[in-house]
């Protein structure tokens, strides 16, 4: 029996991707009050008793649309909730549907490793693009209608998303939905929102109760490492750089600006985005939160009061 050239078992398991998921990976064309198409996207059976996830964006301030599934059946779907800033939204299917993907951890990810994405991009259903984890923990500053927001730890890579692929599967060589495909920011640079501990709360929230009652700070973040004199007093290496301020937030409030280096929220470290992410509960909201940062080799010490996010 011959060899496997690396080439074969690259295409082996995109094939294998791509047969696992496409049936699973609805193209959703979202319907406004008259019943006339608004938009389009993607959206992944992730339960098998027909509900789907998407990203809020896709659906907008809609109530539901149409389901199409590769094997060519059709389900009405009505949005179950939807959270502006993490951008997802689950969808619920009035019919059978595709058995449910299976969700994996994008904790685990590294960058350069194999990632597959499965949607529909310009109305061509089922597509198949794979490329490789190009970074990890990026924020993604969102305007809508005059609302700023940020949507944390994105996944970035370099498989090939276009318009369309909104709310389509992110997957890894195990057939593992990572991530939900959220936008497309450049040539060469596809944005997905990850699937992980902190998503699936969301989800859950989505599923229970329509929306997610969350705080909001209003910065975008990445991980960063800390001055040698300041990684030496604080017993660490890492913080979260400031990328973003958004305006009139409660952190431009508090005096945050961009490049400071966040060291602390709460009394807890920071050095990922999640762990920010983390305190943004509902019982954050109105209440005094202790940020302690690097700015100009100094540390400084302000209070910051999380607002509740009102999504849309």
């Amino acid at each position: 029996m011959p060899d496997t050239s690396p080439l074969d078992a690259y295409s082996a398991i995109v094939t294998t991707i791509a047969d696992e998921l496409t049936p699973r990976v609805a193209a959703v064309t979202v319907l406004d009050s008259t019943g006339r198409p608004r938009g389009s996207g993607s959206a992944v059976v992730f339960t098998d008793d027909g509900f789907l996830l998407t990203n809020a964006h896709v659906v907008g301030a809609s109530a539901g649309g149409i389901a199409a599934f590769s094997d060519g059946s059709e389900a009405r779907v009505d949005v179950v909730g939807r959270d502006p800033l993490s951008d997802l939204a689950v969808l619920r299917a009035h019919g059978p549907t595709p058995p449910a993907a299976k969700l994996g951890d994008a904790d685990t990810l590294r960058v350069g490793q194999l990632v597959v994405a499965v949607g529909n991009p310009l109305g061509f259903a089922g597509s198949i693009t794979a490329g490789v984890v190009s970074a990890l923990g990026r924020s993604l500053p969102v305007r809508d209608r005059g609302t700023a927001r940020i949507i944390d730890d994105v996944i970035q890579t370099d498989a090939a998303l276009n318009p369309g692929n909104s709310g389509g599967a992110l997957a890894t060589a195990d057939t593992a939905v990572v991530g939900i495909n959220t936008a497309v920011a450049g040539i060469g640079l596809g944005l997905a929102v990850p699937i992980n501990t902190t998503t699936r709360q969301i989800i859950s929230d989505l599923i229970t109760n329509g929306r997610v009652v969350r705080a909001y700070l209003g910065v975008g973040t990445r991980p960063a490492e800390l001055p040698g004199p300041v990684a030496e007093r604080v017993g660490r290496k890492h913080g979260l750089a400031l990328l973003h301020v958004d305006p009139g937030s409660p952190a431009d409030r508090s005096g945050l600006k961009v490049g400071d280096l966040l060291l602390w929220a709460g009394g807890a470290p920071t050095t990922t985005s999640q762990d920010l992410q983390r305190l943004m509960l509902a019982d954050a909201i109105g209440q005094p939160l202790a940020l302690t940062v690097v700015r100009n080799g100094a540390m400084v010490d302000v209070i910051a009061y999380p607002k509740e996010l009102v999504g849309r």
